[in-house]
This record gives structure tokens, sequence and C-alpha cells, in this order.
């Protein structure tokens, strides 16, 4: 059923995924004091990614209200081709579309042909799109170089040159991190920041630049359970006449030191890092939170964090290999293991919860504010992964002081000094190694420079264009 007219709202949102990143992007840009009182977000759960993308345009047509609007911001997830057919009255919008990833070189465990859809989906909807916005240029250029072989996939009668239609309108606009840094070389943000029972302000005593991140969600209009349109006119007025509530930490340490301890070797049977899935009856994940006092204590031995998705994707194979080495080699060290979960979980995850539960810290998706305080805890942050366009989290573990170790590949070197990147297994290993005998060397000499590139207050005004006509 359509909805009522919606006479004093210029600017949609629309997100079909509302989840992760993706749900970040949009509550850091509805939150702006120009932006916010201009538009509605019309948006989907966070679930069955690939249904979203196939048939999230039909269900939007009936779905999103009428009214002038003047601009269209959508993520790639949504097929904004078939939208615009289904709804015309949208077509005179400057449409945006926001490229979170490219489905072009997604990395799949076993290719099949529905998957081309999700790509030629993208590719259309970059023709339909006036502008195209990518968060790296690692994300535009793997996209506009793969769409010829990309259409390759089809029989015969194949379209050309689409790469050269769309490069005009492609762009790189990073995604925007919500900082509020006391470091004369980060200006304040202190103004965009919300009341919200997920954002902290955090400080480790020993560190320069405490970290906030918005995580509120914008009153809800529609009351339909599937499915989310907001007015984010309330949002603004709500969070910008309250103070931003912050968690005080207990640290009193002036800097990370670490020992080190040796201890018999553990016998690790490499067969177990192999990715399967468990069915439905298969036990539950065993989800740990940390404690406040556990947090302190991890000041003196290295604490790692993997803040990914726990998906095959992000490679956790290799991650869990590098610490059995550690382990084996008789290093001692702590590890979190915070992404979010979904409905299958790679086996991987339940054999390293057993032959690592002694030196777990957290296990499992956490609360924002129980993820920041474990990252200001960390010492190391750690990609293993083989498939990355931008890299919100390890972004995240950076300004929390967190030292960054990723591989030389995917977007990584477009963000991080080549003293971050490893190219092979065994570096990995070594870095994790010297880390483990001395923590305190866990240390970015550039850390507000690389994160101060990514802050809101850098990318405000790219972002106010984009939704401006």
């Amino acid at each position: 059923m359509i909805m009522e007219t919606c006479v004093d709202k210029d600017i949609i949102l629309i997100e079909p995924f509302f989840g992760g990143s993706h749900l970040q992007l949009i509550e850091i840009i509805s939150s702006d004091k120009l932006i916010g009182p201009r538009c509605i977000i019309c948006s989907l759960p966070a679930k069955k990614w690939q249904w979203r993308a196939r048939v999230s345009a039909l269900y939007f047509s009936q779905t999103i209200p009428f009214g002038n609007f003047k601009v269209l911001f959508a993520s790639s997830v949504l097929n904004l081709a078939e939208l615009i057919a289904l709804r015309p009255d949208l077509a005179q919008t400057k449409k945006v579309v926001y490229f979170h990833e490219n489905q072009l070189i997604y990395p799949v465990q076993q290719q099949l042909e529905r998957d081309f859809q999700y790509g030629y989906n993208q590719i259309l909807t970059s023709m339909v799109a006036d502008k195209v916005i990518f968060n790296s240029t690692f994300n535009m250029d793997t996209f506009l170089s793969s769409i010829s072989s990309h259409l390759k996939l089809i029989p015969d009668h194949r379209p050309k040159n689409l790469h050269e239609q769309i490069r005009p309108k492609c762009q790189v606009v990073y995604f925007p991190l919500i900082l509020c840094v006391n470091d004369v070389s980060v200006e304040k943000e202190r103004e965009y920041e919300h009341d919200s029972s997920h954002s902290i302000a955090n400080e480790k005593p020993e560190k320069e630049s405490p970290c906030s991140i918005i995580n509120e969600m914008p009153e809800k209009v529609s009351k339909d359970s599937d499915s989310f349109v907001y007015s984010t006119e309330t949002l603004y007025k709500k969070n910008h006449s309250e103070d931003l509530k912050t968690i005080e930490t207990a640290e009193e340490s002036n800097s990370k030191t670490g020992s080190f301890k040796s201890f018999e070797s553990l016998l690790v049977n490499p067969s177990l890092c192999t990715v399967t899935k468990r069915g439905k009856e298969s036990s539950s994940l065993n989800v740990i939170a940390p404690t406040d006092v556990q947090l302190q204590a991890c000041s003196h031995l290295l604490h790692i964090v993997w803040p990914h998705r726990w998906e095959h994707d992000k490679n956790p194979e290799s991650f869990f290999s590098a610490l059995f080495q550690l382990q084996a080699d008789g290093y001692n060290f702590l590890v979190s293991v915070i992404g979010e979960t979904f409905s299958e979980i790679p086996e991987i995850f339940y054999t390293a919860q057993q032959l690592l539960k002694d030196r777990i810290v957290a296990w499992g998706y956490q609360n924002r504010c129980d993820y920041f305080k474990i990252l200001d805890s960390a010492h190391v942050a750690v990609s293993t992964a083989h498939h990355e366009f931008f890299g919100v989290s390890m972004l995240e573990a950076v300004s929390r002081d967190c030292y960054p170790l990723c591989p030389k590949r995917l977007v990584y070197p477009e963000i991080y000094p080549d003293e971050c990147l490893y190219s092979t297994q065994a570096q990995l290993v070594k870095c994790l190694k010297r880390f483990c005998q001395k923590p305190i060397c866990a240390k970015l000499s550039n850390k507000i420079e690389i994160i101060q590139r990514y802050s809101w207050t850098n990318l405000r005004a790219s972002y106010r264009a984009l939704l401006t006509v």
C-alpha cells in the first residue's frame, strides 16, 4: 500500500540493508544539522542480504511516500533502475548511489549463475544514478575495471563500453567517522555527537585521542515491523539539545607495558583450519563479555582484537592459524574476537574458542559500549580479509589507539602506511611475536593523520554537496 504524501521533506535516504556500516552512514548523514531536518529514511532490517538485493526495489516502490523529493540517496544494495521504473515520480530527483562494496569482485565460495545478477544490478544502478559514490579508490577502480569482464558472462549480444558511460559520474567520498579527539591537530566535533546509550567517549589516560561514534535510531514513524520510515527532525532536535553521555574507563597506567611469559607449547592440528558450516541443530555461540577488571588487566599482556564479521570473506582461518602458531611457539597473549555473527558461523570459530579459551577476553558480538571498551584495552587490531573495500572497524580500532596489522592488498595500502602491512602469513606471525615480547611497541606514530582524513569534520562538506541540488 502506498504511503501518504510527505510534503515537508525533500531528501529521501533509502537503505535496504539497515545494519553495520550501512546503518552507521545513514545515521551520521541524517544527524547533520542541515541535512537531518530535511530528510526521511526508508529502510529494511539487515538480514537476508541476497533477497534485499533482488527484490527490495519492488517493496520500496509501494512504501516510499509521495512527496516533493529533490534528492534520493541509496546504497548499491538497491536496484535503483527497478525502483525508478516502478516509481517514475522519483525520476526527476538527484539520484546518488553509495557503494560500500561492489559485487563484481566480491569473493564467493562457489560461483552460481544467480550471482551474476548482483553485479548486473549494480551496473544498472550506476547507469541510472546521477552520482556514483565509492568509499575508496580501490572500490571505484575495481568496479569500473571489472564491468567488461563481468558482462562477458553473458552468452551473446553483450553491451559494450558501459564503464565509459559510468566513469564520469563516479567520485570517491570516504566513509565518515564521528571522532571527538582531544588533540589540537583534529577539529572539534562535539557539535555533531549524540546522546546515546551506544555512544561513548572513553579516554585511555595514556592516550591523546578518545573517539565517539553515533549509533542512535531515529524516531520511528512507520509501525510496519519489517520496514522503517523515519523522520529525522525529531532526532536532530533531541540529540543536539542534550549532552553526550560518557563512560569513563578505569585504566590508570601511563603506557601499555607488557610482560613475556613462556609456557609449554600446545600441539595444533592444521586440518582444523577449514571452513565448514554448522546446521541449525548445532550448539549456539558462547558469547563472552569482559568485566572492567579483566580489561584493566590487559595492559600487561599483548591484547589482540579481531573486529570483523564472522564470515569466510574475512578469512578467519588465517587469523586463528597465526594465533595457534603463537601458542605453539610459547608466546603469551590475550585475544578478543568481537565481530558481527550471522545464522551460519564457520566451524573454525568453535574450534578456536576451545583452543584459545584461556586467552579470551571477549568473544562474540558486543554492544557499542563494551565494543569500544574492548578496543581501548587492546594493543593490536588484525585483519586477514580476502575482501575489504574500506574497513570501518579497523579505523575505529586505530582511533582507540590499536595498531593495525593488515594484509598488503585490497583497500589497505590506500589507508595505512607500509609499516602496518604484511605480505605473507609468516610476516603476520613475526609481527605478532614482536608485539608479544614488547606490547609497548604497538604504537602508531601517525595515527592522528590517518583518522583525521576520515573524520566527519573533514567529509561533512562533501556529503552536504551530494545531498543538495
